[in-house]
């Protein structure tokens, strides 16, 4: 039984869920919940809090701010509680009620920004509020989520060598794409060993992470306005495009079968499903998909039927995208009018 005295000391890192009787393709979802923060960014708060505080940059004087759509600001928010650090997290109005009310429970402030940047939508109207708070005092410590190499080194230290104990022989690798501090980790490190791994990052219809039209995205977490200085494509073998409306349907699956999930993760498993039926790699192939977050904090969202309704319409009427639902007699794997995007990374397609 763990016995620990810091809320950031705890975390499950060795529990997957097998998907094949549920949607019929070879896949295992890693579960990164289940921690005091509710997701996979406990990580990488704890790595770049401990590294300030390692070269003098954070100290009990300090106020740390950082921009977040919301489970970094979660994250942050229990470290800094623990530690005694005044925190204020600069969000958006899409950040969910539960998140923003998680936050303030804690201790933390919320600041949140209503209008979206003419040039980067609302990541670059909160980078924005950032930089004006730096410059009003010498107190202020931005982390830097999106360029900070310590978000990274969290998931090459930690969730990219867990994953290779528990299944040595990995073929494929499926990373929801936010900063990409856990797509990069995890690809460096697999990149470095000498067995071939697939790495397949997972993205949201909208984002401009991999070049793509910026777009409207309403469900927080993966995806991005402005390109992550974090990201090389060099490390990266392809990448799905998801259309929200199909994180909604792959999340509502997951329920039905009595895990709740959140979006990010709803993202993640409808991109890597879409991706086997496209390429069939086989039966018995090893892969592995990784669940960032819970569901609990998307109960007025994604799992609000009149919200989703007005965002997205009626989706059950509009048929069930590729991928979310179980695998039909022939799984032909065809993207639905919706469309999703992939594109070739090993092709040289995009440069880093």
């Amino acid at each position: 039984m763990p016995v620990i005295s810091a809320p950031q000391e705890f975390n499950t890192e060795d529990l997957y869920v097998n998907l094949r009787e549920m949607y019929g393709f070879p896949l295992h979802l890693k579960c990164e919940g289940f921690n005091f923060a509710g997701s996979i960014k406990l990580k990488a708060a704890a790595s770049m809090i401990e590294a300030a505080e390692r070269s003098g940059e954070l100290t009990q004087d300090s106020i740390l701010v950082e921009s977040s759509s919301g489970n970094l600001g979660v994250a942050l928010s229990v470290i800094a509680a623990a530690k005694g650090y005044r925190f204020i997290c600069v969000v958006d109005s899409r950040t969910n009620l539960a998140t923003r009310k998680v936050i303030e429970s804690l201790g933390s402030e919320v600041h949140t920004v209503s209008e979206p940047a003419a040039e980067g939508g609302f990541l670059a109207a909160r980078l924005a509020y950032v930089q004006g708070l730096l410059a009003t005092s010498p107190r202020y410590v931005w982390l830097n989520q999106h360029a900070n190499p310590d978000n990274w080194r969290a998931h090459y230290r930690t969730t990219a060598p867990q994953i290779e104990k528990q299944f040595p022989a990995l073929e494929l690798l499926f990373i929801g794409a936010g900063t990409t501090g856990t797509l990069m980790g995890c690809a460096r490190y697999f990149k470095e060993q000498p067995r071939p791994v697939t790495i397949v990052a997972v993205d949201s219809d909208g984002s401009v992470t991999f070049g793509g039209p910026a777009g409207r995205r309403m469900i927080p977490g993966l995806g991005t306005g402005v390109r992550p200085a974090l990201l090389d494509t060099s490390y990266v073998d392809d990448v799905v495009h998801v259309p929200e409306a199909d994180t909604v349907r792959a999340c509502h699956t997951l329920a039905r079968g009595g895990f709740l999930f959140g979006g990010s993760t709803g993202t993640v498993v409808s991109g890597a499903l879409r991706w086997l039926a496209e390429h069939r790699p086989g039966e018995d192939v090893a892969a592995v998909a990784i669940a960032p977050d819970l569901g609990e904090r998307y109960l007025d969202t994604v799992y609000q039927s009149s919200w989703v309704r007005d965002i997205y319409g009626d989706l059950e009427g509009q048929g069930q995208g590729q991928g979310d639902g179980e695998r039909d007699g022939d799984g032909d794997g065809e993207s639905d009018a919706d469309g999703q995007e992939m594109t070739d990374l090993s092709s040289g397609a995009l440069q880093s």
